[in-house]
């Protein structure tokens, strides 16, 4: 590493951190010429993704459009920054974990669906009736009874587990 204040290229690590989110590990260093400590961090190089969007379109992969979106969902909900951010942070995890360089949006919005529906279901429906893009009132409306027998059966299934 190139010291800042003389040049020099040699410097010692004196201190290795993780980061609180594990994403980057921080560095402490000394210049072996001048003795000036400074600070590094290293990150993963990660591989671009490219989002194949519905019209066929490439573009790359930006977390800050998932988190926009999350955000409008979750308008004058219950729903905090930090666990917003952690949505946000799971999703971004689950597209470069598919180790695919391209992925659908489409593949996207299931990601953000899923993290929403557990989330917040007011939150989980705005968001499907864009992500959706439901031509007609039948169509919402059949959506929402879907969600609604879906968490009936999962209410259903965990108050039948407690008693067993």
């Amino acid at each position: 590493m190139k010291c800042s204040k003389c040049g020099c290229m040699d410097s010692k690590v004196i201190d290795s951190r993780m980061s609180e989110d594990g994403t980057s590990i921080r560095r402490r260093r000394e210049c072996l010429g001048c003795g000036r400590r400074f600070t590094t961090y290293e990150v993963i190089e990660r591989t671009p993704v490219l989002v194949i969007k519905s019209n066929g379109t490439r573009q790359p992969f930006d977390a800050d459009k998932i988190r926009r979106g999350v955000i409008k969902a979750c308008e004058k909900r219950p729903v905090t920054a930090e666990k917003i951010n952690a949505l946000v942070a799971d999703v971004e995890r689950m597209v470069y974990n598919t180790l695919l360089q391209e992925i659908s949006s489409k593949q996207i919005g299931e990601f953000v669906m899923k993290g929403l529906k557990d989330l917040d279901e007011v939150a989980y429906i705005r968001f499907a009736s864009v992500y959706r893009d439901f031509r007609d009132v039948t169509t919402f409306v059949e959506f929402i009874s879907d969600l609604e027998r879906l968490i009936k059966e999962d209410k259903d299934g965990k108050e039948g587990g407690a008693d067993k």
